[in-house]
C-alpha cells in the first residue's frame, strides 16, 4: 500500500538524480552529505506523491492505471495519507538542511510547492502544464550540486538539469500514447499528445532532437571525461534509429532507462 502511495521507484529516481548532481561537482566529496541529500530529496518526492494522490483522488478513480492506488481503493483515508506526507516532507527538509544548509532545503521546498500548487491543478486545464511540471524534475541534480558546494547558476549543472527537463516530455508523451484510452474524454492532457495515430508527430521528433543535443553537451562542458566520455554518446544516439524504425516500444524502454543509465555513467566518471 505504501509503495503505491509513495511511488517509491519515482522517489528513488529523484534521489539518484540528486546524487548525480553531487558527484558532478569537482573537488573533495563528503559522502555523508551526499547520502543525506539523496534521502532528503527522496523523502520529499515520496511525500509529494502522497499529497498529489490526495488532490487527484477523484481522477484516479476513473483511470484503469491509477484506480488501484490506496485512496481510490479505500485502503487509506485522506487524513492518514496527508499525515504520512507531512511526516515525510518534514523529514526531507530536515535532511537537506543537515546536508547543505538553507539553499538545498529552499530548492527542495520550492520544487514541491511548484509541483503541488502549480503543476497539479494546472494539468486539468491545459497541456502546457507538462513543460511547467517538468521543471520540478530538473531540480534534484541542482540540489545535489549545491550540497557539494556548487553555485546554482553554474552552466555545468544547468546542462544536466536541462537534460532531465527535456527528457521528461518525450517520456511522458509515450506514456500518454500507451494509456490514451485510459484518460477521461475531457482530460486537458490529450490535446498536447503528439501523434494520436500510428505515427509520432514532428513535435515529438523535435523535442527528442533537443534532448540529444543537450545530452551531448555533457562531454563538451567537461562533465564527462576519459572512457566515460567516449562511451556516453552511445546512450543518446541509440534513440535515433528507434525513432526512424518506429520501434515505439523499444524507444519507450530506452527513455525509461535514460536517467538511470546517465547516472551510472556519472558514477563511472566519479570512480564508483
Amino acid at each position: 500500500m505504501l509503495v503505491r502511495l509513495l511511488r517509491v521507484r519515482l522517489a528513488v529516481m529523484n534521489g539518484v538524480a540528486t546524487m548525480a548532481g553531487y558527484l558532478l561537482f569537482p573537488g573533495n566529496r563528503e559522502m555523508v552529505a551526499a547520502w543525506l541529500a539523496c534521502c532528503g530529496v527522496g523523502l520529499l518526492a515520496a511525500g509529494g506523491s502522497a499529497l498529489n494522490q490526495v488532490m487527484e483522488r477523484d481522477l484516479d478513480r476513473l483511470m484503469e492505471r491509477t484506480r488501484l492506488r490506496p485512496l481510490p481503493q479505500g485502503e487509506l483515508s485522506v487524513a492518514a495519507a496527508t499525515g504520512i506526507a507531512a511526516v515525510l516532507v518534514s523529514a526531507g527538509i530536515m535532511l537537506l538542511l543537515k546536508a547543505g544548509g538553507v539553499l538545498p532545503a529552499v530548492l527542495g521546498s520550492a520544487a514541491l510547492v511548484w509541483y503541488l500548487g502549480v503543476y497539479t491543478p494546472l494539468k486539468r486545464r491545459t497541456g502546457l502544464a507538462l513543460p511547467i511540471g517538468a521543471l520540478c524534475g530538473a531540480v534534484p541534480p541542482l540540489i545535489g550540486w549545491c550540497v557539494a558546494g556548487g553555485s546554482p547558476g553554474d552552466p555545468r549543472i544547468m546542462v544536466l538539469s536541462g537534460v532531465l527537463f527535456l527528457w521528461q516530455m518525450p517520456h511522458f508523451w509515450l506514456v500518454q500514447r500507451r494509456h490514451r484510452q485510459d484518460y477521461p474524454a475531457d482530460a486537458a492532457f490529450l490535446p498536447s499528445l503528439p501523434g494520436n495515430g500510428e505515427q509520432l508527430s514532428p513535435l515529438f521528433g523535435l523535442w527528442l532532437l533537443a534532448l540529444l543535443a543537450a545530452a551531448l553537451l555533457l562531454p563538451a562542458f567537461g562533465l564527462l571525461n576519459g572512457p566515460a566520455a567516449l562511451c556516453y554518446p552511445i546512450l543518446p544516439l541509440v534513440l535515433i534509429p528507434l525513432v526512424l524504425l518506429r520501434r515505439e516500444r523499444a524507444l519507450r524502454g530506452v527513455l525509461n532507462l535514460f536517467p538511470l543509465l546517465l547516472t551510472m555513467t556519472i558514477l563511472w566518471e566519479a570512480g564508483f
